[in-house]
C-alpha cells in the first residue's frame, strides 16, 4: 500500500491556506483554489506543513488520504508555479490561432474548428503548428488538452494529427500488394 500521505505537503512563502472543516482554500501568487476534502480524511496545519490522515484503519481511507495528499500538493504548486501542457500539430496545412479566449484550429476539416478556453485557462500560440496551455489547476489543463487534441488525434500510418509534445506515436506499416 502507498505511504504517499505520510509525507506532509510544504507550503512555501508566499502561499495562504485556509481550513474551514472539510473546505481546504490555497490562494498563492496565480490565484487561489477550493478542494473539499473526503470525511474519510483528516488533515492537520502545522507551521509551514499540512499532514494528512486517515481517520480509520480501513483501505478506502488510506487511499484516499493519499489521494487528497496528492491534490493539495497540486494545488499549492499550481498557484506558485502553475501547469503547462504542450501540443504539436502534424500535417500539410494544420495551423492553430489563439485570439483571446478562442483557439481556431485549421485540421484538415471543411470547416475551422473553434474551441473556447474556460475560465482559469490561458491558450498560447507561439507557432502555427504549436498550441500552449496554461493555468493553476493541474485537472483543467490536462483536461483542456485532451479536448484540444480529440479534435484530431494522431493517426498510426502518417502521423498526422494534434500531438502531445514529445509524445511518441507508433507507426505502422502500410498496406502491401
Amino acid at each position: 500500500m502507498s505511504r504517499i500521505a505520510n509525507s506532509p505537503v510544504q507550503i512555501p512563502s508566499g502561499v495562504e491556506v485556509n481550513l474551514s472543516g472539510k473546505e481546504i482554500s490555497v490562494k498563492g501568487a496565480k490565484g487561489n483554489l477550493t478542494l473539499t476534502v473526503h470525511e474519510l480524511v483528516e488533515i492537520k496545519q502545522e507551521e509551514n506543513e499540512l499532514k494528512l490522515a486517515a481517520t480509520n484503519s480501513t483501505k478506502k481511507s488510506h487511499a484516499l488520504s493519499g489521494t487528497f495528499r496528492s491534490l493539495i500538493s497540486n494545488m499549492v504548486m499550481g498557484v506558485t508555479e502553475g501547469f503547462q501542457k504542450e501540443l504539436e500539430l502534424i500535417g500539410v496545412g494544420y495551423r492553430a490561432q489563439a485570439q483571446g479566449k478562442k483557439l481556431n484550429l485549421s485540421l484538415g476539416f471543411s470547416h475551422p474548428v473553434v474551441y473556447q478556453a474556460p475560465e482559469g485557462i490561458d491558450i498560447e500560440t507561439p507557432s502555427q503548428t504549436q498550441v500552449i496551455v496554461k493555468g493553476i489547476d493541474k485537472q483543467l489543463v490536462g483536461q483542456v488538452s485532451a479536448e484540444i487534441r480529440d479534435f484530431r488525434p494522431p493517426e498510426p500510418y502518417k502521423g498526422k494529427g494534434v500531438r502531445y509534445a514529445n509524445e511518441y506515436v507508433k507507426r505502422k506499416e502500410a498496406k502491401k500488394k
